[in-house]
């Protein structure tokens, strides 16, 4: 990400069961509250809220206050078909990513997107047809900057070997509770291949506060006078190329506290102490 990127980016994936937030007005409300915050970054994808739903509101918010276009930062993704009736699966072919990306725009109610990515890897991907796709969406203007999520290295390496332009960014699930990527090459790969690591379900899914990783979590945070949640992603944020945590929450004060307390300045020992608790066994 650029230098400016905030501490953490705000996850839409929930918009469409937050009722208070759908009226344009009050979503813009919020969206210029995040913006005087300092957080600008907005990750979508097609599939939140079901065919677009979640983008469409963001975008009617966007449409009733056309200031708020020129300053909100915009993330999609796509790649995942969930048509009703169908069979779920993954489609990373031409004419689909063609089709995603306008439609995007369309609901969304920006010029370009600041970052697209492959949402799931594709074993059916042809590279070199949708790298021709992903080019062109930059070079016409469409999108600024592209990446994948929850590709392995061999996948997002085939398909850059059939782009003309880097692959920019990488959406991996990220948290104290799900560190393999740490350990088995995936987090190592993506430094290697200057991708900027974006995590999402960052505090797993809740489940990273209970037991003796809860308790752990709890002690360094009377330490230091914080949160739990806010020493979970300040433990993000201390892994080289700091990750952006995407955070799934719409609340404003929990927003505000997270936003303060993932620069908190942890120590190795803490940093450690917390991987052991949470693997329930220390490093060997």
């Amino acid at each position: 990400m650029s230098p400016d990127t905030p501490p953490l980016m705000l996850g839409m994936m929930r918009l469409h069961e937050t009722p208070d937030l759908h009226a344009p007005e009050r979503l813009a409300d919020w969206i210029e509250a995040r913006l005087d915050q300092g957080l600008d970054w907005f990750d979508h994808a097609d599939i939140y809220g079901g065919q677009g739903e979640n983008e469409h509101l963001f975008g009617e918010a966007l449409r009733c206050r056309p200031g708020l276009a020129r300053r909100v930062r915009v993330i999609t993704k796509a790649g995942i078909r969930m048509d009703r009736g169908d069979t779920k699966h993954y489609d990373s072919s031409p004419d689909w990513l063609a089709g995603a990306i306008d439609r995007a725009l369309s609901r969304l109610g920006v010029e370009r997107l600041d970052v697209f990515l492959i949402h799931r890897p594709d074993p059916l991907m042809e590279a070199d047809a949708t790298a021709r796709v992903l080019d062109d969406a930059v070079r016409d203007g469409k999108v600024a900057a592209l990446g994948v999520s929850n590709f392995l290295p061999d996948q997002w390496r085939r398909l850059q070997s059939a782009l003309s332009r880097p692959l920019r960014h990488h959406q991996l699930q990220l948290s104290l509770n799900h560190s393999n990527p740490l350990f088995d090459g995936h987090f190592d790969a993506l430094r290697q291949d200057s991708l900027a690591p974006m995590a999402w379900s960052p505090l797993g899914g809740g489940e990273l506060f209970e037991g003796q990783a809860g308790r752990a979590l709890e002690t360094v945070a009377a330490r230091h006078g914080v949160s739990p949640a806010g020493v979970a992603l300040s433990w993000l944020r201390h892994l080289p190329g700091a990750p952006v945590p995407v955070i799934g929450t719409l609340k404003p004060a929990r927003i505000q506290t997270l936003r303060d307390e993932a620069g908190l300045n942890l120590s190795r020992r803490e940093w450690y102490a917390l991987l052991e608790a949470t693997r329930g066994h220390e490093v060997a």
